[in-house]
């Protein structure tokens, strides 16, 4: 039996969504594939319980972290970025030692097919694999990268799907070297820990192909003009892992209109079918 570990950090506001992302990450394993869920919270969610027979009905070993919430209280939040999503930035400081790989992803996420294979990428002494959606935005990339004078990293990073190599990373990544580029950037950061994670580490980053590990929903005319048709809606179902709805439109608004929504409302109604 093979054990996977994945971590999501939440607050009472995305519980509904993380267990449509759990569902749909279950409904893509195979047999012998056990599924840890670590899920990093600044207090206990009123839906704790909820939540953790939810998993035990699923299958997966459900984990609650509960993190210091003064830890990153100097650091810029605001309603569509709050505090919780820099948890994943000191995860190895909460996570258990013996932890090795870990896999965060955000919870406006879908899984769409069997996600071992990003597990095994070699990381090598690098601190983590993740997907830049350079081929989407060269110019975004290259704004960003003088932006937060990222020179040496491949891209601009996005930090919802990270592959995290623990043992390097509590060797390398420090509290105080996070808190003291937030002091020095507060004015600067345009999507906070994701320009803490590319300024900081980005050139330690292997690059995932985003079309497969985090497809961004918004870019699916993009997609296929790239690949000069090959990534069609056929293809995105068949062969993409990780589908994204990034932005500030999200499939659980009742006037989303995207043109995955309807794959996202069956897993949402199917994780609330769950008793």
């Amino acid at each position: 039996m093979s054990e996977y570990n994945f971590l999501f950090s939440i607050d009472d506001s995305y519980v509904e969504q993380l267990k449509t992302t759990l569902l749909s990450i279950k409904t893509a394993s195979k047999e012998g594939e056990t599924i840890h869920a670590y899920v990093m919270v600044k207090k206990t969610l009123h839906k704790m319980t909820e939540l953790s027979v939810f998993c035990q009905k699923q299958g997966i070993l459900y984990h609650p972290i509960l993190v210091n919430p003064h830890d990153f209280k100097e650091a810029p939040v605001s309603e569509r970025y709050p505090d919780t999503i820099y948890y994943r930035l000191l995860a190895h400081e909460y996570l258990p030692e013996d932890l090795q790989t870990i896999l965060y992803l955000d919870a406006d996420i879908l899984c769409l097919n069997n996600w071992k294979s990003v597990f095994e990428f070699d990381l090598g002494n690098n601190l983590y694999g993740a997907c830049s959606h350079a081929k989407l935005t060269n110019l975004t990339n290259v704004i960003n990268k003088v932006r937060l004078k990222s020179y040496e990293s491949e891209g601009y990073f996005n930090s919802g799907v990270l592959l995290m190599n623990l043992p390097m990373i509590r060797k390398k990544v420090k509290r105080a070297d996070i808190y003291q580029f937030i002091s020095e950037n507060t004015f600067n950061l345009l999507l906070p820990d994701q320009d803490v994670l590319n300024a900081l580490y980005g050139d330690r980053i292997v690059s995932l192909p985003d079309e497969k590990y985090n497809y961004d929903v918004r870019k699916k005319t993009t997609y296929e003009l790239i690949s000069k048709g090959k990534w069609t809606l056929d293809w995105v179902i068949g062969e993409t892992v990780f589908l994204h709805f990034c932005g500030k439109e999200k499939p659980w608004d009742p006037n989303y209109t995207g043109r995955f929504a309807s794959l996202y409302k069956y897993f949402a109604n199917q994780a609330r079918k769950v008793e």
